[in-house]
Protein backbone atom coordinates (compact mmCIF):
# COMPACT_ATOMS: atom_id res chain seq x y z
CA UNK A 1 0.00 0.00 0.00
CA UNK A 2 0.81 3.63 -0.74
CA UNK A 3 0.32 6.78 1.02
CA UNK A 4 -2.88 8.27 -0.08
CA UNK A 5 -6.55 9.03 1.05
CA UNK A 6 -6.32 5.74 3.50
CA UNK A 7 -10.33 4.67 4.71
CA UNK A 8 -10.10 1.43 6.98
CA UNK A 9 -13.66 0.09 7.92
CA UNK A 10 -13.51 -2.13 11.32
CA UNK A 11 -10.25 -1.27 12.23
CA UNK A 12 -8.93 0.34 15.01
CA UNK A 13 -6.16 2.69 14.91
CA UNK A 14 -6.04 3.92 18.78
CA UNK A 15 -2.78 2.73 19.16
CA UNK A 16 -1.45 4.83 16.81
CA UNK A 17 -2.87 7.81 17.89
CA UNK A 18 -1.36 7.03 21.68
CA UNK A 19 1.95 5.77 20.49
CA UNK A 20 2.28 9.77 18.52
CA UNK A 21 0.41 11.51 21.56
CA UNK A 22 -2.46 12.73 19.45
CA UNK A 23 -5.07 14.16 21.84
CA UNK A 24 -8.57 15.09 21.00
CA UNK A 25 -9.02 17.02 24.19
CA UNK A 26 -8.32 20.29 24.78
CA UNK A 27 -8.22 22.28 28.56
CA UNK A 28 -11.04 23.73 29.95
CA UNK A 29 -9.20 27.23 28.94
CA UNK A 30 -9.15 26.51 25.27
CA UNK A 31 -12.71 25.16 25.11
CA UNK A 32 -13.89 28.05 27.04
CA UNK A 33 -12.49 30.51 24.68
CA UNK A 34 -13.94 28.67 22.02
CA UNK A 35 -17.82 28.32 23.03
CA UNK A 36 -17.46 32.01 23.42
CA UNK A 37 -15.89 33.50 20.41
CA UNK A 38 -16.83 36.49 18.91
CA UNK A 39 -15.99 38.29 15.34
CA UNK A 40 -13.51 40.76 16.75
CA UNK A 41 -13.98 42.65 13.24
CA UNK A 42 -17.26 42.38 13.02
CA UNK A 43 -18.13 46.02 12.45
CA UNK A 44 -15.42 45.96 9.83
CA UNK A 45 -16.70 43.00 7.13
CA UNK A 46 -18.28 43.77 3.72
CA UNK A 47 -21.67 42.37 3.17
CA UNK A 48 -21.15 39.58 0.73
CA UNK A 49 -24.43 37.22 1.33
CA UNK A 50 -25.13 38.43 -2.33
CA UNK A 51 -22.59 35.70 -3.68
CA UNK A 52 -24.21 32.22 -3.64
CA UNK A 53 -21.37 30.15 -2.27
CA UNK A 54 -20.91 26.43 -2.10
CA UNK A 55 -18.61 24.11 -0.62
CA UNK A 56 -17.09 21.04 -1.86
CA UNK A 57 -15.72 18.42 0.11
CA UNK A 58 -15.76 14.49 1.18
CA UNK A 59 -19.03 13.50 2.56
CA UNK A 60 -19.72 14.19 5.96
CA UNK A 61 -17.00 16.75 6.36
CA UNK A 62 -17.86 19.42 8.82
CA UNK A 63 -14.94 21.45 8.79
CA UNK A 64 -15.07 23.71 6.44
CA UNK A 65 -12.63 26.08 5.52
CA UNK A 66 -12.99 27.25 1.90
CA UNK A 67 -16.31 28.31 -0.10
CA UNK A 68 -16.39 28.92 -3.45
CA UNK A 69 -18.14 30.63 -6.61
CA UNK A 70 -16.76 30.82 -10.55
CA UNK A 71 -18.10 32.93 -12.80
CA UNK A 72 -17.41 33.14 -16.40
CA UNK A 73 -17.44 36.42 -18.87
CA UNK A 74 -16.29 37.57 -21.81
CA UNK A 75 -13.09 37.66 -21.46
CA UNK A 76 -12.23 35.40 -18.72
CA UNK A 77 -13.19 34.41 -14.72
CA UNK A 78 -13.92 35.71 -11.75
CA UNK A 79 -13.47 33.57 -8.81
CA UNK A 80 -14.32 34.72 -4.96
CA UNK A 81 -13.11 32.07 -2.75
CA UNK A 82 -14.31 32.28 1.04
CA UNK A 83 -12.17 31.53 3.80
CA UNK A 84 -13.02 30.90 7.34
CA UNK A 85 -11.32 33.88 8.76
CA UNK A 86 -9.71 32.08 11.98
CA UNK A 87 -7.81 34.95 13.14
CA UNK A 88 -10.64 36.93 13.61
CA UNK A 89 -11.95 34.40 16.41
CA UNK A 90 -8.84 32.87 18.24
CA UNK A 91 -8.06 35.57 20.79
CA UNK A 92 -4.13 36.13 20.50
CA UNK A 93 -1.53 34.08 22.78
CA UNK A 94 -4.60 32.79 24.61
CA UNK A 95 -5.07 29.58 25.99
CA UNK A 96 -6.58 28.25 22.67
CA UNK A 97 -4.05 29.81 20.74
CA UNK A 98 -1.38 28.21 22.96
CA UNK A 99 -2.73 24.80 22.39
CA UNK A 100 -2.94 25.01 18.50
CA UNK A 101 0.62 26.26 18.32
CA UNK A 102 1.81 22.96 20.12
CA UNK A 103 -0.97 21.19 17.42
CA UNK A 104 -0.04 22.59 14.17
CA UNK A 105 -2.28 21.05 12.77
CA UNK A 106 -5.50 18.81 12.14
CA UNK A 107 -3.77 14.85 11.99
CA UNK A 108 -6.37 12.56 9.77
CA UNK A 109 -6.41 8.53 10.46
CA UNK A 110 -8.61 6.11 9.05
CA UNK A 111 -11.03 6.07 11.64
CA UNK A 112 -10.98 9.75 11.72
CA UNK A 113 -9.37 13.22 12.58
CA UNK A 114 -7.48 14.79 15.97
CA UNK A 115 -8.07 18.56 15.11
CA UNK A 116 -6.37 21.39 15.44
CA UNK A 117 -9.18 23.31 16.80
CA UNK A 118 -12.01 22.01 19.77
CA UNK A 119 -15.10 20.80 17.42
CA UNK A 120 -17.28 23.36 18.45
CA UNK A 121 -15.36 25.30 16.33
CA UNK A 122 -13.86 23.74 13.97
CA UNK A 123 -16.91 21.69 12.96
CA UNK A 124 -19.41 24.83 14.34
CA UNK A 125 -18.68 28.40 14.64
CA UNK A 126 -16.30 29.12 12.54
CA UNK A 127 -17.59 26.05 9.19
CA UNK A 128 -18.58 27.44 6.48
CA UNK A 129 -21.81 25.41 7.17
CA UNK A 130 -24.59 26.05 4.90
CA UNK A 131 -27.13 28.75 5.30
CA UNK A 132 -24.96 30.01 8.22
CA UNK A 133 -23.80 33.67 8.42
CA UNK A 134 -19.97 33.38 8.83
CA UNK A 135 -16.75 35.64 8.74
CA UNK A 136 -14.64 35.18 6.42
CA UNK A 137 -11.47 36.11 4.52
CA UNK A 138 -12.73 36.90 1.00
CA UNK A 139 -10.39 36.75 -2.08
CA UNK A 140 -11.52 37.75 -5.45
CA UNK A 141 -9.21 36.84 -8.44
CA UNK A 142 -9.38 38.10 -11.74
CA UNK A 143 -8.25 35.43 -14.57
CA UNK A 144 -8.09 36.25 -18.48
CA UNK A 145 -9.34 33.49 -20.82
CA UNK A 146 -6.39 31.54 -20.75
CA UNK A 147 -7.58 31.38 -16.44
CA UNK A 148 -4.19 33.13 -15.62
CA UNK A 149 -4.70 35.41 -12.75
CA UNK A 150 -4.54 39.18 -13.61
CA UNK A 151 -5.53 40.92 -9.99
CA UNK A 152 -6.36 39.55 -6.80
CA UNK A 153 -7.15 41.41 -3.86
CA UNK A 154 -8.71 39.68 0.06
CA UNK A 155 -10.96 41.41 2.20
CA UNK A 156 -13.17 40.91 5.82
CA UNK A 157 -16.48 39.83 4.55
CA UNK A 158 -19.78 38.17 5.71
CA UNK A 159 -20.82 35.41 3.85
CA UNK A 160 -23.39 32.65 3.53
CA UNK A 161 -22.43 29.36 2.00
CA UNK A 162 -25.92 28.05 -0.07
CA UNK A 163 -25.08 24.27 -0.11
CA UNK A 164 -22.70 21.64 0.74
CA UNK A 165 -21.59 19.28 -2.09
CA UNK A 166 -19.24 16.14 -2.15
CA UNK A 167 -16.91 15.55 -4.86
CA UNK A 168 -18.77 12.33 -6.45
CA UNK A 169 -22.40 13.98 -6.24
CA UNK A 170 -20.80 17.51 -8.17
CA UNK A 171 -18.92 15.22 -10.73
CA UNK A 172 -22.32 13.07 -11.55
CA UNK A 173 -23.67 16.77 -11.69
CA UNK A 174 -20.80 17.68 -14.16
CA UNK A 175 -21.18 14.79 -16.55
CA UNK A 176 -24.87 15.13 -16.42
CA UNK A 177 -24.65 18.60 -17.82
CA UNK A 178 -26.29 19.94 -14.90
CA UNK A 179 -23.33 21.28 -12.65
CA UNK A 180 -24.80 23.58 -9.94
CA UNK A 181 -24.90 27.65 -10.85
CA UNK A 182 -22.36 28.70 -8.41
CA UNK A 183 -19.69 26.56 -10.02
CA UNK A 184 -20.85 25.96 -13.54
CA UNK A 185 -17.60 27.47 -14.65
CA UNK A 186 -15.61 24.89 -12.41
CA UNK A 187 -14.78 22.27 -14.95
CA UNK A 188 -13.39 25.03 -18.21
CA UNK A 189 -11.85 26.46 -15.18
CA UNK A 190 -10.19 23.61 -13.59
CA UNK A 191 -8.69 22.28 -16.87
CA UNK A 192 -7.29 25.55 -18.06
CA UNK A 193 -5.80 25.40 -14.56
CA UNK A 194 -4.54 22.18 -15.09
CA UNK A 195 -2.68 23.08 -18.54
CA UNK A 196 -1.35 26.05 -17.08
CA UNK A 197 0.21 24.36 -14.37
CA UNK A 198 1.84 22.00 -16.96
CA UNK A 199 3.33 24.77 -18.79
CA UNK A 200 4.80 26.34 -15.79
CA UNK A 201 6.54 22.86 -14.85
CA UNK A 202 4.31 21.93 -11.68
CA UNK A 203 4.41 18.25 -10.33
CA UNK A 204 1.18 17.07 -9.05
CA UNK A 205 1.15 13.65 -7.12
CA UNK A 206 -2.50 12.40 -7.69
CA UNK A 207 -3.30 9.13 -5.78
CA UNK A 208 -6.57 7.20 -5.43
CA UNK A 209 -8.73 6.55 -2.46
CA UNK A 210 -7.81 2.77 -0.94
CA UNK A 211 -10.48 1.76 1.10
CA UNK A 212 -9.84 -1.39 2.98
CA UNK A 213 -12.88 -3.32 3.94
CA UNK A 214 -13.76 -6.56 5.71
CA UNK A 215 -14.15 -9.96 2.91
CA UNK A 216 -15.17 -12.53 4.93
CA UNK A 217 -12.23 -14.00 7.61
CA UNK A 218 -9.92 -11.48 5.34
CA UNK A 219 -9.26 -7.81 4.16
CA UNK A 220 -9.55 -6.30 0.50
CA UNK A 221 -8.30 -3.20 -1.27
CA UNK A 222 -10.70 -1.31 -3.06
CA UNK A 223 -9.49 1.39 -5.15
CA UNK A 224 -11.58 4.53 -6.11
CA UNK A 225 -10.42 6.79 -8.74
CA UNK A 226 -10.50 10.17 -8.00
CA UNK A 227 -12.68 12.35 -9.41
CA UNK A 228 -11.94 15.64 -12.13
CA UNK A 229 -13.53 17.61 -9.79
CA UNK A 230 -11.27 16.67 -6.81
CA UNK A 231 -8.91 17.96 -8.81
CA UNK A 232 -10.83 21.44 -10.60
CA UNK A 233 -11.04 22.49 -6.85
CA UNK A 234 -7.44 21.84 -5.86
CA UNK A 235 -6.79 24.21 -8.50
CA UNK A 236 -9.01 27.48 -6.76
CA UNK A 237 -6.90 26.55 -3.47
CA UNK A 238 -3.63 26.20 -5.38
CA UNK A 239 -4.23 29.58 -7.11
CA UNK A 240 -4.96 31.40 -4.10
CA UNK A 241 -1.95 30.14 -2.50
CA UNK A 242 -0.43 31.80 -5.54
CA UNK A 243 -2.16 35.36 -5.29
CA UNK A 244 -1.15 34.97 -1.55
CA UNK A 245 2.30 34.60 -1.98
CA UNK A 246 2.73 37.51 -4.67
CA UNK A 247 1.19 39.49 -1.99
CA UNK A 248 3.58 38.72 0.76
CA UNK A 249 6.78 38.75 -1.79
CA UNK A 250 5.59 42.26 -2.28
CA UNK A 251 5.08 43.28 1.26
CA UNK A 252 8.56 42.15 1.89
CA UNK A 253 7.18 40.28 4.99
CA UNK A 254 4.97 36.47 5.17
CA UNK A 255 5.22 32.78 5.11
CA UNK A 256 6.02 31.04 2.13
CA UNK A 257 5.77 27.41 1.69
CA UNK A 258 9.06 26.10 -0.18
CA UNK A 259 10.39 22.96 -2.22
CA UNK A 260 13.62 23.02 -3.90
CA UNK A 261 14.32 21.75 -7.42
CA UNK A 262 14.30 17.84 -7.76
CA UNK A 263 17.96 16.26 -7.75
CA UNK A 264 18.89 14.72 -10.43
CA UNK A 265 19.09 10.96 -8.51
CA UNK A 266 15.12 11.62 -8.04
CA UNK A 267 14.32 12.22 -11.66
CA UNK A 268 17.20 9.19 -12.89
CA UNK A 269 15.65 6.71 -10.28
CA UNK A 270 11.39 8.21 -11.29
CA UNK A 271 12.66 7.06 -14.96
CA UNK A 272 14.08 3.75 -13.85
CA UNK A 273 10.39 2.88 -12.12
CA UNK A 274 8.66 4.28 -15.47
CA UNK A 275 10.92 1.91 -17.54
CA UNK A 276 10.16 -0.93 -15.12
CA UNK A 277 6.09 -0.48 -15.03
CA UNK A 278 6.15 -0.02 -18.70
CA UNK A 279 4.83 3.75 -18.17
CA UNK A 280 5.85 5.38 -21.55
CA UNK A 281 8.38 8.53 -21.20
CA UNK A 282 8.34 10.79 -23.83
CA UNK A 283 11.18 12.40 -25.61
CA UNK A 284 11.18 15.96 -23.84
CA UNK A 285 8.14 15.45 -21.44
CA UNK A 286 8.48 16.77 -17.90
CA UNK A 287 8.13 14.66 -15.03
CA UNK A 288 4.26 16.83 -14.64
CA UNK A 289 3.76 15.55 -17.95
CA UNK A 290 3.94 11.48 -17.85
CA UNK A 291 2.26 12.09 -14.07
CA UNK A 292 -0.45 13.94 -15.36
CA UNK A 293 -1.17 11.26 -18.20
CA UNK A 294 -1.48 8.01 -15.76
CA UNK A 295 -4.83 6.16 -14.91
CA UNK A 296 -5.49 7.34 -11.56
CA UNK A 297 -6.62 4.15 -9.98
CA UNK A 298 -4.29 1.82 -11.65
CA UNK A 299 -1.89 0.10 -9.63
CA UNK A 300 0.93 0.63 -11.61
CA UNK A 301 0.24 4.37 -10.90
CA UNK A 302 0.44 4.32 -7.45
CA UNK A 303 3.93 2.10 -7.79
CA UNK A 304 4.79 5.55 -10.03
CA UNK A 305 3.29 8.10 -7.52
CA UNK A 306 5.07 6.78 -4.58
CA UNK A 307 8.85 7.28 -6.37
CA UNK A 308 7.52 10.56 -7.68
CA UNK A 309 7.60 12.07 -4.22
CA UNK A 310 11.45 11.54 -4.08
CA UNK A 311 10.75 14.86 -6.68
CA UNK A 312 9.58 16.41 -3.70
CA UNK A 313 11.75 16.08 -0.50
CA UNK A 314 12.65 19.82 0.78
CA UNK A 315 9.51 20.84 1.29
CA UNK A 316 10.05 23.96 4.22
CA UNK A 317 8.65 27.11 5.23
CA UNK A 318 9.95 30.48 5.28
CA UNK A 319 9.08 33.18 6.83
CA UNK A 320 10.52 36.87 6.22
CA UNK A 321 10.22 40.13 7.40
CA UNK A 322 12.75 42.60 5.46
CA UNK A 323 14.76 40.34 3.30
CA UNK A 324 13.35 37.65 1.40
CA UNK A 325 14.28 34.34 1.63
CA UNK A 326 17.11 32.57 -0.42
CA UNK A 327 14.73 30.22 -2.01
CA UNK A 328 10.96 31.95 -2.40
CA UNK A 329 9.25 28.81 -5.00
CA UNK A 330 7.59 25.79 -4.59
CA UNK A 331 9.16 23.45 -7.35
CA UNK A 332 6.68 21.09 -7.19
CA UNK A 333 3.67 23.73 -7.59
CA UNK A 334 6.38 25.96 -10.12
CA UNK A 335 6.22 29.02 -8.39
CA UNK A 336 5.64 31.12 -5.28
CA UNK A 337 3.20 29.54 -2.45
CA UNK A 338 1.64 30.15 0.35
CA UNK A 339 -0.43 28.55 2.52
CA UNK A 340 -4.10 30.71 3.35
CA UNK A 341 -6.64 28.33 2.67
CA UNK A 342 -7.29 26.09 5.42
CA UNK A 343 -7.01 27.91 8.96
CA UNK A 344 -9.12 25.34 10.45
CA UNK A 345 -7.01 22.71 9.60
CA UNK A 346 -3.64 24.15 9.28
CA UNK A 347 -2.07 27.19 11.97
CA UNK A 348 0.20 28.17 9.86
CA UNK A 349 -2.92 29.60 7.02
CA UNK A 350 -4.04 31.98 10.01
CA UNK A 351 -1.30 33.86 9.91
CA UNK A 352 -0.94 34.27 6.36
CA UNK A 353 -4.07 35.36 5.90
CA UNK A 354 -3.62 38.36 8.30
CA UNK A 355 -0.77 39.67 6.40
CA UNK A 356 -2.13 39.29 3.40
CA UNK A 357 -5.17 41.20 4.90
CA UNK A 358 -3.51 43.77 6.23
CA UNK A 359 -0.82 44.03 3.15
CA UNK A 360 -3.99 44.49 0.81
CA UNK A 361 -5.63 47.04 3.34
CA UNK A 362 -3.01 49.08 3.63
CA UNK A 363 -2.93 48.97 7.63
CA UNK A 364 -0.70 47.75 9.93
CA UNK A 365 0.23 43.69 10.17
CA UNK A 366 -1.02 42.95 13.83
CA UNK A 367 1.54 42.47 16.13
CA UNK A 368 0.28 39.19 17.11
CA UNK A 369 0.92 38.25 13.19
CA UNK A 370 3.90 39.38 13.07
CA UNK A 371 5.48 38.31 15.99
CA UNK A 372 4.60 34.99 15.43
CA UNK A 373 6.19 34.60 11.88
CA UNK A 374 10.09 33.42 13.27
CA UNK A 375 8.52 30.80 15.28
CA UNK A 376 5.87 28.87 12.47
CA UNK A 377 8.33 27.43 10.56
CA UNK A 378 9.87 25.34 13.05
CA UNK A 379 6.03 24.74 14.57
CA UNK A 380 4.94 23.26 11.00
CA UNK A 381 8.06 21.17 10.47
CA UNK A 382 7.43 19.67 13.55
CA UNK A 383 3.89 18.74 12.87
CA UNK A 384 4.66 17.92 9.43
CA UNK A 385 6.92 15.29 10.36
CA UNK A 386 4.56 14.18 12.80
CA UNK A 387 1.49 14.00 10.34
CA UNK A 388 4.14 11.96 8.02
CA UNK A 389 5.29 9.42 10.32
CA UNK A 390 1.20 8.81 11.70
CA UNK A 391 0.50 8.80 7.77
CA UNK A 392 3.45 6.09 7.85
CA UNK A 393 2.34 4.03 10.70
CA UNK A 394 -1.32 3.61 9.89
CA UNK A 395 -0.39 2.87 5.71
CA UNK A 396 2.19 -0.05 7.71
CA UNK A 397 -0.62 -1.13 10.18
CA UNK A 398 -3.10 -1.31 7.81
CA UNK A 399 -0.89 -3.79 5.11
CA UNK A 400 0.30 -6.07 7.75
CA UNK A 401 -3.47 -5.87 8.67
CA UNK A 402 -4.48 -6.87 4.75
CA UNK A 403 -2.00 -9.79 4.93
CA UNK A 404 -2.62 -11.14 8.24
CA UNK A 405 -3.25 -15.06 8.37
CA UNK A 406 -1.27 -15.15 4.52
CA UNK A 407 1.78 -15.47 6.07
CA UNK A 408 3.72 -18.58 3.59
CA UNK A 409 1.57 -17.83 0.82
CA UNK A 410 3.10 -16.66 -2.52
CA UNK A 411 2.77 -13.68 -4.59
CA UNK A 412 3.82 -12.20 -8.21
CA UNK A 413 6.08 -9.26 -7.38
CA UNK A 414 7.99 -6.69 -9.54
CA UNK A 415 11.43 -5.75 -7.85
CA UNK A 416 11.83 -1.63 -7.82
CA UNK A 417 15.01 -1.73 -6.12
CA UNK A 418 17.60 -4.24 -5.53
CA UNK A 419 19.42 -5.66 -2.30
CA UNK A 420 22.63 -2.95 -1.71
CA UNK A 421 24.69 -3.25 1.41
CA UNK A 422 22.56 -3.85 4.08
CA UNK A 423 19.66 -2.73 2.55
CA UNK A 424 17.18 -5.04 1.30
CA UNK A 425 15.50 -5.12 -1.69
CA UNK A 426 12.18 -3.52 -2.27
CA UNK A 427 9.20 -5.37 -4.17
CA UNK A 428 5.61 -4.07 -5.82
CA UNK A 429 2.62 -6.26 -5.90
CA UNK A 430 -0.35 -5.55 -7.58
CA UNK A 431 -2.87 -7.67 -5.50
CA UNK A 432 -3.05 -6.70 -2.84
CA UNK A 433 -1.18 -3.26 -3.48
CA UNK A 434 1.59 -3.13 -0.83
CA UNK A 435 5.13 -2.14 -1.58
CA UNK A 436 7.56 -4.23 0.85
CA UNK A 437 11.10 -5.12 1.94
CA UNK A 438 12.50 -8.34 0.45
CA UNK A 439 15.14 -10.66 1.42
CA UNK A 440 16.90 -12.97 -0.87
CA UNK A 441 18.06 -10.19 -3.85
CA UNK A 442 15.83 -10.63 -5.90
CA UNK A 443 16.54 -9.10 -9.50
CA UNK A 444 16.33 -5.46 -9.93
CA UNK A 445 13.39 -4.53 -12.90
CA UNK A 446 12.33 -8.37 -12.91
CA UNK A 447 9.22 -10.09 -12.35
CA UNK A 448 9.72 -12.30 -9.58
CA UNK A 449 7.39 -14.42 -7.14
CA UNK A 450 8.02 -13.58 -3.85
CA UNK A 451 6.89 -15.24 -0.30
CA UNK A 452 4.99 -13.61 2.30
CA UNK A 453 7.28 -14.60 5.92
CA UNK A 454 6.45 -11.89 8.14
CA UNK A 455 2.81 -9.62 8.55
CA UNK A 456 2.66 -8.26 11.81
CA UNK A 457 0.38 -6.31 12.98
CA UNK A 458 1.71 -5.43 16.56
CA UNK A 459 5.09 -4.70 15.09
CA UNK A 460 3.16 -2.86 11.75
CA UNK A 461 5.92 -4.99 9.55
CA UNK A 462 5.58 -6.72 6.69
CA UNK A 463 8.13 -9.12 4.86
CA UNK A 464 8.63 -10.93 1.85
CA UNK A 465 11.13 -13.52 0.56
CA UNK A 466 12.83 -14.71 -2.85
CA UNK A 467 13.94 -17.66 -3.76
CA UNK A 468 15.68 -18.03 -6.93
CA UNK A 469 15.96 -21.66 -7.22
Amino acid sequence: MVLSRLVVTGFDFHAIRSEFRLREDFSEQALAEAEAAVDRHVGERADRTDIEFVTIDPPGSMDLDQAVHIEKHATGFVVHYAIADVGAIVVPDGALDTETRERGQTYYLPDGSVPLHPRMLSEGSASLLPNELRPAALWRIDLDSDAEPVAWSVVRATVRSIARLDYAGVQADVDAGTPHPSIAALAEFGALRAQSALRRGSIDITLPEQEVVGSGDSWRIELQRRTDVDSWNAEVSLLTGMCAARIMIGAGVGLLRTLPPASDDALTAMRKTAEMLDIDWPDGASAGTVLAGLESDAPETLAMMTEATGLLRGADYAAFDGELPSLTEHSGIAAPYAHVTAPLRRLSDRFATEICLAVVAEVDIPSWARAALPDLPAVMRASDSTASKVDRACIDLTEAMVLSGRVGEKFGALVLRGAEGKRDAEVFLHDPIVIGKCTGAPPEGEKVTVRLTIADTDSRRIEFAYDSQ
